[in-house]
């Protein structure tokens, strides 16, 4: 595993998007074991949760995802308590957390800047979903010119046909695709 020049990116593991996944504790042990392996390395840790200020003032009618989000009161994605990382993978003092207002971790966040500030040239991407923040930050960031690495176990969607065709068939044309156990040895 290269450590230098490198960061790990925990995206959109809240508790909303978890309990989204059903049974989440396999999940879950696999990214706080991956996060533990990177903290042990010296690799950055760095969250990123999709957040709203309070009404959705960032969210547009056209829209079709975050109106979603926005028009059911269920889905609370507009308080500080939505936008926190799940507790067994939380940050530890003086890990970053980015709130993104779309889809991909760089729309609408100052992710670009926290990476360039790190030095980071090559990017480890996790999350919940495959098919949103995980499909979307791999495309923008391979429009970047960052390295990338997606780790498959540790990405999870709602649909495991999409999570398979995206990890196996799509992903690999712009990213390194590996299981979790697999990075680092």
């Amino acid at each position: 595993m290269e450590t230098q020049n490198t960061a790990l990116l925990v995206m959109d593991v809240q508790q909303a998007t978890v309990a989204m996944l059903g049974n989440s504790d396999a999940y879950l042990a696999l990214l706080s074991n991956t996060v533990t392996k990177a903290r042990a390395k010296n690799i950055p840790v760095i969250y990123v949760v999709v957040g709203f200020r309070s009404g959705y003032p960032e969210v547009s009618p056209s829209s079709k995802n975050f109106s979603m989000i926005k028009n059911n009161p269920a889905l609370k994605f507009d308080t500080e308590a939505a936008m926190k990382v799940h507790d067994s993978v939380a940050p530890v003092k003086g890990e970053v957390t980015v709130i993104k207002k779309r889809v991909s971790a760089f729309t609408g966040s100052d992710l670009e800047v926290i990476l360039r500030s790190m030095g980071i040239k090559h990017i480890v991407l996790t999350g919940i979903a495959t098919s949103g923040v995980v499909l979307s930050t791999l495309r923008e960031a391979a429009d970047k010119d960052y390295a990338i690495t997606v780790l498959s176990d540790c990405c999870a969607d709602r649909d495991e046909e999409v999570h398979r065709v995206l990890t196996t068939k799509v992903f690999p044309r712009q990213a390194d695709v590996v299981a979790s156990t697999d990075w680092g040895n």
